[in-house]
């Protein structure tokens, strides 16, 4: 299952996390139709990933602070962090094989 993100626990699950293992973060809204294909995709690719990596989604509408921190201009948008800092960046619905090969690579 996913985790889920917030303001106040951004900094400890994803990027202190993102120092021992990746963290893949789905940058989403209720109300957006893509996101709504997108969030199974990554549900299912967290029940896969095990342990490898950290998989997790943020609601960019209860959780703006964050969300204007990155930069998230357009969403569905995927973004893997690494040692503390985003290293990949997807804008648009992404098939469930594009996220694993692009979390594979920092592993």
């Amino acid at each position: 299952m996913a985790k889920e993100f917030t303001d106040e626990n951004f900094a400890a699950e994803v990027l202190e996390a993102s120092k021992t293992k990746p963290v893949l973060v789905d940058f989403f809204a209720a109300w957006c139709g893509p996101c709504k294909i997108q969030g199974p995709i990554v549900e299912e690719l967290a029940g896969e990933i095990g342990d490898k990596a950290v998989v997790g989604k943020l609601d960019t509408e209860a959780n703006q602070q964050t969300a204007a921190q990155f930069g998230i201009m357009s969403i569905p948008t995927v973004m893997v962090f690494k040692d503390g800092k985003p290293v990949e960046t997807m804008v648009g619905l992404q098939p469930k094989d594009g996220l694993n090969s692009v979390l594979a690579k920092h592993m």
